[in-house]
């Protein structure tokens, strides 16, 4: 079998994700989501604060679209398995059924950071961790 690659994302930035930890030996992919930084105008103190993280991983930085650029790194690396870790973002099912039609996909449970069953708006932080705070800080 070869090696997998692993799709690094923006719900795993961390030089400890569990992706990273499981496959040390693996070549990594970061794909900035063209449709993602435009539907969301992300701001440039956002887009530098990845880069900032991703310049902390073992990762080949792309562009364009995710799907076609992670199966475009697999095969070049002559790979037939890409791991990712788990994330609860909107887009992450819909890109990850769109690889798995091409490639088999292992997705990594992360342990979560607090329990919530509600929703929580994922497009900014702030919003994200005034819910958070209340469980974290209990």
């Amino acid at each position: 079998m070869s090696q997998p690659i692993i799709w690094v994302h923006g719900d795993c930035l961390s030089p400890y994700n569990p992706v990273l930890q499981e496959h040390p030996e693996a070549q990594a992919i970061w794909v900035w989501d063209e449709a993602l930084i435009q539907e969301w105008q992300l701001s440039l103190k956002r887009l530098t604060f990845i880069y900032e993280c991703l310049l902390e991983l073992p990762v080949v930085i792309r562009r364009g679209n995710v799907v076609e650029e992670v199966l475009a790194f697999a095969r070049e690396q002559k790979s037939d398995l890409v791991v990712t870790a788990n994330s609860p973002s909107p887009r992450f099912d819909d890109i990850c059924n769109q690889i798995e039609g091409s490639i088999k996909l292992e997705v990594l449970e992360l342990e979560a950071f607090f329990d919530y069953d509600g929703y929580i708006d994922l497009k900014r932080f702030s919003r994200y961790w005034k819910v958070a705070q209340n469980h974290v800080f209990e």
